[in-house]
């Protein structure tokens, strides 16, 4: 296909693209009411009456004379982008698809049916913990203080962690497809255990912003289970592999075991004189003598 073919059918799957996350916008501005409280339910809202003393409750407000429309037009875009993400993933593979061969779709295909579904739960698992993150951190609230929030920062922080959680349970999925391509053994990722775990609860403890356990845990557990279970996968694929190909594990310049014990030689078989080529046979007059042409080599030489 010539390059201006394939521009324009990248042009057009943009343009569907773009068309299902505008459609989808549109839809979400209607319900932006609905979508705000339903992103904020994590944060204890003061009811009528009720006054923000210390760690009780929050106001949320916004802030400055545009704050409410560009708050609205981010939550409006971001839903779009989100549900519209089937269509617009949809179109993008559709575009790369033929340039690939049989097995990088088959890895293609596996990466996005197991890749779905660990964000999904990472996201929703965040959605969770919010309410205890968000209770934890209005709590220090020292008495006499009132807490207004702004609702982009909740907003903001809202989808912080949604991201966080869900991209940090891709990771064992990350080390599964390494193994599958060859790059790390099972073994070697058996062998990090320790500091894989260590560096997990470090990381829950630092992404999560409350001080109490409960976020680093809820975010650190998952995370190591799935640990394991690529590691217990990983094992199994390189059995597997092993059984098809011994020398699946060596390394590039590490030498495969030989058998060097010496055989014995068997007699030695006479070989004949090769013939001369027809170009330089003299004929049966001169007894096949090889005739030299003047000035040059014969072929044999």
């Amino acid at each position: 296909m010539p390059l201006v073919e394939h521009l324009r059918e990248l042009r057009n799957r943009m343009a569907k693209g773009l068309l299902a996350v505008a459609a989808v916008t549109v839809v979400a501005l209607v319900y932006s009411e609905e979508l705000m409280q339903f992103l904020t339910k994590s944060v204890p809202k003061c009811g009528p009456g009720v006054t923000s003393d210390g760690g009780n409750c929050a106001i949320v407000s916004f802030n400055t004379l545009i704050a409410p429309f560009s708050t609205t037009i981010q939550v409006s875009l971001v839903t779009g982008l989100v549900v519209a993400s089937p269509i617009w993933l949809y179109q993008l593979w559709a575009f790369i698809a033929p340039g690939l061969h049989r097995n990088e779709k088959k890895y293609t295909y596996a990466f996005v049916g197991a890749a779905v579904p660990l964000f999904t739960a990472g996201a929703y698992l965040a959605y969770l913990i919010l309410p205890i993150s968000v209770k934890v951190l209005i709590s220090l609230t020292p008495g006499g203080s009132a807490n207004i929030l702004s609702l982009g920062d909740v907003l903001d922080f809202t989808l912080r962690m949604v991201l966080v959680f869900g991209l940090a349970f891709e990771l064992p999925l990350v080390l599964v497809m390494l193994n599958l391509t060859g790059v790390l053994t099972g073994r070697r990722m058996a062998g990090w255990w320790r500091g894989v775990i260590m560096g997990v609860f470090v990381f829950g403890a630092v992404i999560t912003p409350t001080t109490d356990p409960v976020g680093m845990i809820a975010l650190a557990g998952p995370i190591t289970v799935l640990y394991f279970g690529a590691v217990g996968f990983s094992l199994l694929n390189d059995r597997r592999r092993a059984r098809r190909n011994p020398d699946a594990e060596l390394d590039d310049d590490e030498a495969s075991s030989l058998d060097l014990t010496p055989e014995s030689v068997g007699a030695v078989e006479p070989v004949g004189a090769s013939r001369a080529l027809p170009e330089q046979s003299g004929g049966e007059a001169d007894g096949g003598r090889a005739a030299l042409r003047p000035g040059s080599y014969d072929d044999v030489t």
